[in-house]
């Protein structure tokens, strides 16, 4: 089934839609989550709250881009609130779960995603946020800045100390393996 017939589907109510619609995006979009989550639980928490969000507002996708980009555009925007809501709240997410750290056969294997998505979400939530909006949605430090309410220069210094502090966490996984 198309997604427009899918979508359609789900704005006359039908809970078959509702779940084909999941299922076809639930899988790329926890990745999304899993980015801008401390733990797996948190993810799917995130998750589930999204895709409430997506049905809730499907009547206002204007079918003028890609769908999908359309409902990772509504994660990103829930993480960013959901950041604000705990910076404000001076609350930090549970980090009682971590995701499983795979180890590789070899040194020369490398670092697995899994591993540097494990690494990143270790990260305090400040160089998190900056990290992914930077170097995986692609957004600018410009826009970094409005979104998280920011400097530019906070933005860029933010993304700086990830990286340093994600390249010293490779270098120690990686001796470890060894």
């Amino acid at each position: 089934m198309h997604v427009n017939d899918i979508i359609q589907g789900c704005l006359a109510g039908d809970t078959s839609c509702q779940k084909q619609l999941f299922d076809r995006l639930s899988g790329k979009m926890m990745g999304v989550c899993m980015r801008y989550s401390r733990d797996k639980m948190e993810a799917e928490d995130l998750l589930q709250e999204c895709f409430i969000k997506v049905y809730l507002n499907l009547a206002t996708y204007k079918n003028d881009g890609p769908f999908e980009l359309w409902v990772r555009r509504i994660i990103i925007n829930t993480s960013i609130k959901r950041y604000h809501k705990m910076s404000y709240q001076n609350e930090s997410p549970s980090s009682d779960f971590l995701p499983e750290r795979q180890t590789s056969a070899s040194a020369h294997d490398g670092i697995l995603y899994e591993e540097l998505l494990g690494l990143v979400n270790e990260l305090p939530d400040g160089y998190r946020v900056v990290f992914n909006l930077y170097a995986i949605e692609g957004f600018s430090h410009k826009e970094i800045g409005e979104l998280l309410n920011i400097k530019e220069a906070t933005s860029r210094s933010q993304l700086v100390k990830a990286r340093m502090v994600l390249q010293e966490k490779i270098t120690k996984s990686q001796k470890i393996v060894i």
